[in-house]
């Protein structure tokens, strides 16, 4: 079993703070975030290209993962980047917790379609719409956090 943690940490002078854990296991990768800090209501979450979230907007995270070179779109529909993860729904406290389970990510594997070590996660102040080109209309960034191999 391979697992690797993004560490979120406030961008944009927000409080968006928390962890996205993964694990894979034959194949699967299974996502677990736990968001805290967020406004309450849908906010978008999305692997970026970069693992950088030296700027203090997180652009320096870049666009979404694309590695098909797809449009935006929901996950599972015809049409969606491999970063285009959803919306995590933060409650009255501003908690939020979003799970995804797949075969199209890996860890630690040769394959750079699929691997997202070294890429971002990126929290976004607004909902992914799901439609408008190419970030889904999910507003500034938040939060953000690098994809790293989980050592014990």
């Amino acid at each position: 079993m391979f697992e690797a943690i993004s560490n979120i940490n406030p961008a944009n002078n927000s409080t968006a703070n928390g962890s996205v854990h993964f694990t894979e296991l034959n194949g699967i990768v299974e996502l677990n975030a736990s968001i805290n800090g967020l406004t309450p209501g849908n906010h978008a979450i999305h692997i970026h290209e970069f693992g950088d979230c030296s700027s203090f907007d997180a652009k320096s995270a870049g666009g979404h993962w694309n590695p098909k070179h797809t449009s935006h779109g929901e996950w599972g529909n015809d049409h969606f980047h491999l970063g285009d993860i959803g919306n995590i729904i933060a409650d009255s406290n501003g908690f939020g917790e979003f799970s995804l389970k797949t075969n199209l990510w890996c860890l630690n594997c040769n394959d750079s379609s699929k691997n997202i070590i070294g890429k971002s996660i990126i929290i976004h102040a607004s909902a992914d719409d799901f439609t408008s080109q190419p970030s889904g209309a999910a507003g500034k960034r938040i939060g953000c956090g690098i994809i790293e191999n989980k050592f014990e």
